[in-house]
């Protein structure tokens, strides 16, 4: 029988490494290239605005909110086994993907897909906990960091090529390839492990959470074209935040919460949960918007576009490892809060370039934005495992993935609900004038600019046009460029608070109560009362 320590366990640990870092690969590879795609989706399936949205955000809101359900499931009924369901249902949807014949169709796979996607994950990294212990475990998370950096730097790119060649079907094709072959080359490889305490999913606290989520990203992404103040933004918002505080009571009161809350009274903990909302707001939402605005405003191809995001996704491929390093001599809230620094410096950079002057001018800035966002983002997956013991691996992953995916999601909502607001404003100010020039014939309603502010977001400037005539093409552009601008000066900000967050909470050494053994268990044995 092998145990953890034996010698052909320790000789399989690499494996198990390589495993893991090969399915999470694929992961960034259908978020970043699903939004790179978004554009080309739309010219060839139609669809409305929101609809469109719902490409990216289908995806991360089903994969976010289902992180902790799936932890739980890990736990109880192995990882491995999570682990092969989840990869094989990601691949099956990828391919169903490549054949969607509407954008309805396309949603609703892109939701299931992340349901598979949250099963692979979860089960991925606590099998991770399970197997390294100390700086070997940073060491392994923080390559885990990196083959998610690989994913993300690589993903626009063969997007941009397989849409160019192929077109945007092809790119869930090739999704569905590499699933297949991290299925075939990892899951023989990973040995069993479960926590022989778990008893079973929280099924009111999956579905209170679930709901929670689903209606705060419905009406964020609903409020640019009906307002804020709209019965039905409203309600949905008013139900959302109902949900949370039935969420929070019944987390409180079950006997094994997928969610324990008491763990939130302790700094370094709160900090870690901190880490992933300031990596979503100064690197994964340019992720997404970056190539919209590439093709949509500056007239890019779906290539080009691809080309240009390497400078910002680059970086993930060896800052992650370097950060690793550096914490034998500097505590990772340090480095972390260094970097956000860093990469708010990248981001009011961006703010001053004039792409129309030269398009190549965003690359520098760009990955600076991507070498300080990679500082913490090589640090904080080892982190969050660090608070609790290794049987509750599971939980202490799906805690921290759900923070990170879920805040993501969020964050995409939040930030394309800003950005058509911000371009609403732009466009009627640009309407207003032109109006007063007595150079439009017909006066532009509401509804017409809130479509071509929505159109703008999507990245797609003909549709723009169309929706709104009374304006030319330049004051178009222009409008989405002021917006845009302003949204990094909101980013900025945000990028700031993270690093603050990350020196008051994060700053201090890593201490015996990070590693495990007796302590991590005088924790959870806290937080359980």
């Amino acid at each position: 029988m092998k145990t953890a320590n034996s010698p052909d366990a320790q000789h399989g640990k690499p494996l198990i490494l390589a495993a893991v870092c090969l399915a999470a690969l694929v992961l960034p590879l259908a978020f970043s290239g699903g939004a790179l795609a978004t554009p080309a989706i739309g010219r060839n399936l139609g669809g409305s605005a929101s609809a469109l949205t719902w490409v990216t955000n289908a995806f991360m809101l089903s994969f976010g909110s289902l992180l902790m359900a799936a932890g739980a499931l890990a736990d109880q009924f192995g990882r491995k086994r999570l682990f092969a369901w989840g990869l094989g249902g990601f691949v099956a949807t990828s391919l169903a993907l490549g054949f969607a014949p509407s954008v309805g169709w396309l949603d609703a796979l892109r939701a299931l897909q992340g349901v598979a996607a949250a099963a692979s994950l979860a089960s991925g990294t606590a099998a991770l906990a399970q197997e390294f212990d100390g700086h070997a475990r940073t060491r392994a998370f923080s390559m885990l960091g990196t083959s998610f950096g690989i994913g993300l730097a690589f993903g626009p790119l063969m997007a941009g090529a397989l849409i160019t060649q192929f077109g945007w079907r092809a790119i869930f094709f090739v999704i569905a390839a590499i699933g297949a072959l991290a299925f075939v080359f990892g899951v023989p490889r990973m040995r069993e492990t479960r926590d022989p305490a778990a008893s079973g999913l929280d099924w009111p606290g999956t579905i209170s959470f679930t709901g929670m989520l689903a209606l705060f990203t419905f009406a964020v992404i609903r409020a640019p074209q009906e307002g804020w103040s709209s019965p039905t933004v409203a309600g949905m918002l008013a139900v959302s935040a109902l949900l949370l505080v039935v969420f929070v009571a019944i987390e409180t009161r079950v006997a094994r919460p997928m969610l324990t809350l008491s763990l939130f009274r302790y700094p370094r903990f709160v900090g870690v949960q901190m880490l992933p909302v300031g990596t979503c707001y100064c690197y994964i939402v340019l992720i997404v918007m970056l190539p919209l605005r590439f093709i949509g405003a500056e007239g890019l191809g779906e290539l080009q576009a691809g080309l240009l995001m390497i400078a910002l996704s680059a970086p993930m491929l060896v800052v992650p490892l370097l950060a690793a390093s550096l914490t034998r001599w500097m505590p990772a809230g340090v480095l972390s809060g260094i970097g956000f620094l860093v990469a708010a410096l990248g981001l009011y950079w961006l703010s001053r370039v004039d792409m129309s002057a030269s398009r190549t001018s965003v690359i520098a800035p760009m990955f600076v934005i991507g070498v300080g966002a990679g500082m913490p983002w090589g640090l904080m997956d080892g982190l969050s495992v660090s608070v609790v013991p290794k049987e509750r691996a599971g939980m202490a992953s799906g805690i921290f993935s759900t923070t990170r995916v879920a805040g993501e999601g969020i964050a995409l909502a939040i930030v394309t609900a800003i950005l058509a607001g911000l371009a609403q404003t732009s466009l009627a100010h640009s309407v207003a004038q032109t109006t007063q020039a007595g150079q439009a014939v017909v006066t532009a309603t509401a509804a017409q600019i809130a479509e071509a502010a929505q159109r703008l977001t999507t990245g797609d400037l003909a549709q723009a046009a169309a929706s709104l005539p009374q304006i030319s093409r330049h004051d178009l552009t222009q409008s989405y460029t002021q917006a845009f601008t302003r949204l990094v000066h909101v980013l900025i900000v945000i990028t700031l608070l993270s690093a603050f967050a990350s020196f008051a909470f994060l700053s201090r050494a890593e201490s015996s109560d990070d590693q495990p053994g007796e302590p991590q268990r005088k924790v959870a044995e806290t937080a359980a009362v």
